[in-house]
């Protein structure tokens, strides 16, 4: 029984492997177009607009300086720091939310794909 449940679960993780590996995003070489939008606690907006080789959110936020404070770890890319404002989760429950578009993003600011005419949205949160 041992020996099955061995083999069932490794079927399942190369399956999950290979479901991930065939629906991730593909990075774009070359120039990109980009907007970053960054919303403030407060509501101001700033929207900044670049022209980048880059591939991955991350890599521009700290390239133009944007994500002044963050942290790399098992969890990915975490934004603390933007535009020079914390967001600290322990004292009010704040974090800097990242959005691809309107849409919440679905992974870290590493993972994010950074596409020719793409909005990447840091948004100043509270849960």
């Amino acid at each position: 029984n041992l020996i099955v449940a061995v083999v069932i679960l490794a079927v399942v993780v190369a399956a999950l492997l290979g479901i991930y590996s065939a629906t991730r995003p593909e990075t774009v070489e070359g120039s990109k177009h980009v907007t970053i939008q960054i919303i403030h606690k407060d509501g101001t907006e700033k929207k900044l607009e670049y022209d980048t080789d880059l591939e991955y959110l991350a890599d521009l936020l700290l390239e133009k300086e944007l994500a002044t404070g963050y942290s790399s770890d098992e969890y990915g890319f975490t934004v603390e720091s933007v535009d020079g404002v914390a967001a600290d989760w322990e004292k009010d429950n704040a974090y800097w939310a990242l959005y691809e578009g309107d849409e919440y993003a679905t992974t870290s600011a590493a993972g994010i794909v950074l596409t020719d005419g793409g909005l990447y949205k840091l948004v100043y949160e509270t849960f």
